[in-house]
């Protein structure tokens, strides 16, 4: 804890900030939704080859209705040029509007982008692309302004349609818990990787290039995942971190994440497994010379954290979920002793994952140190694991200031709603500004909020 604080405070710090592992880069989203906001709002969520435009309909007493549709992104696109990216972007929102007849005379709608991909922000809506990753290899957009790019294309199909801000899942997570419980402060993803957002005083930030007005916050991205790339988190990793590590697709980068995430605790479980066995001490005498080579156990990402997940599940002496992961991964007819030996490995690695996640949510907690905090979450690991939500929270309790109440509230569709409520968040602050954007209110009139 202590370390993560002096990473985060290097981040934070203009001196430090280059070569700082943890980035805690300012997002811009300043004002946090509470439950007022009304009206409808688009939303644009780009993750991967599926790409979603949603309505968000926000309705009194904090409820919201979602219209969404799911295009998909031909490869064509996503190794093509990047000004083809964005028209087809265009392309669906213009298709989604029409069906859902969206497309009426003097009727404006802001719209927030959810872009999973690393990023600069410059602005609420303004960020440029620091590289493409997911298999995206589009021309022309490495630091070039994404939202820029999004409006041009937007501007072409001739819709009133304005992209008011850009924000990442962690940020979506929060404002879309906000919505319902206003004391969140803390956004958590905890899925195939793991990151962190929370509400920062301006007067912390040593980065803040912006103004200086109420509310005097600003919500950071800590991009957590890279913590310990700087091995400060050496003393606490095992020679099996040291080769998930190795065998990655980025040694030596999210030492943090690989330690959590779900992309690595299957991995981490199944190189446990293999050591335990040259040493003869699981599986005796059913792989003469380690079996099959080509079975899963012997593959690297042949145990899936699912299995993970699936292990922990069994209660009893039967074992059967057990039984049937390791004949999934090539094991058959495993003793009673080897089944309870494979849950054990994977109930180290998951509650160590959650303490290690706990830990830095405990940070968050006390830094913020407000009487009622609420910290938001999303993500697959933390969604099915069944464990893994008790042990964080049990973790947490044990290291946060005794004065502080704190909950952890699962997000719906964060990436989605999240990000049409920070647009709704800002047009609302801004009701002096004669720029301001409008939403559209239910009966289809200009509502000027």
């Amino acid at each position: 804890m202590q370390l993560l604080e002096q990473e985060m405070d290097a981040g934070l710090s203009p001196a430090t900030h280059a070569k700082a592992d943890v980035k805690m880069f300012p997002t811009y989203v300043r004002n946090i939704a509470n439950g007022s906001e009304t009206g409808q709002v688009l939303a644009l969520d780009l993750g991967g080859t599926n790409f979603r435009v949603l309505l968000v309909d926000l309705l009194p007493e904090g409820k919201v209705e979602l219209t969404s549709k799911i295009f998909v992104i031909p490869q064509s696109i996503m190794l093509g040029e990047g000004v083809n990216l964005f028209r087809h972007l265009a392309d669906c929102l213009v298709d989604f509007m029409k069906q859902e007849k969206l497309i009426q005379p003097g009727v404006h709608y802001p719209l927030g982008f959810t872009f999973s991909f690393p990023c600069y922000q410059e602005g609420l809506a303004s960020a440029r692309l620091t590289s493409w990753t997911k298999g995206f290899t589009c021309a022309g957009v490495v630091k070039e302004d994404v939202v820029k790019m999004l409006q041009k294309a937007i501007d072409e199909k001739n819709i009133n349609v304005q992209c008011v801000a850009l924000v990442n899942d962690t940020v979506g997570t929060l404002m879309a818990c906000a919505h319902k419980k206003p004391h969140t402060s803390i956004g958590l993803i905890l899925g195939t990787g793991t990151n962190a957002c929370y509400m920062e005083t301006l007067d912390r930030i040593g980065t803040w290039n912006g103004d200086y007005e109420e509310p005097k916050q600003v919500i950071i991205n800590m991009e957590w995942g890279a913590f310990g790339n700087n091995k400060r988190l050496n003393h606490v990793r095992t020679r099996y971190d040291e080769e998930v590590d190795l065998s990655s697709v980025n040694p030596g980068k999210q030492i943090f994440e690989k330690m959590i995430s779900g992309m690595y605790m299957g991995e981490i479980v199944r190189l446990i497994i293999l050591d335990l066995m040259q040493q003869d001490l699981l599986f005796i005498g059913q792989c003469d010379n380690y079996g099959d080579y080509k079975t899963p156990l012997f593959t690297r990402g042949g145990f899936y954290t699912k299995f993970v997940s699936t292990v922990e599940t069994d209660e009893g002496i039967a074992f059967s979920n057990t039984r049937r992961v390791l004949q999934d991964i090539g094991i058959r007819n495993p003793t009673f002793d080897d089944c309870a030996i494979v849950q054990h490995i994977c109930k180290n690695v998951s509650k160590r994952a959650a303490r290690l996640a706990g830990a830095g949510v405990a940070v968050l907690i006390n830094r913020i140190n407000k009487p009622h905090i609420t910290v938001g979450v999303d993500g697959s690991l933390y969604r099915y694991h069944p464990r893994f939500e008790r042990n964080m929270q049990k973790c947490i309790k044990n290291l946060v200031n005794k004065n502080i109440k704190f909950e952890m509230s699962l997000s719906n569709d964060g990436s989605g709603v999240g990000a049409a409520l920070t647009v709704a968040a800002e047009v609302l602050s801004c009701q002096n500004d004669k720029n301001h954007l409008t939403i559209k209110n239910r009966n289809n009139v200009d509502d000027h909020t």
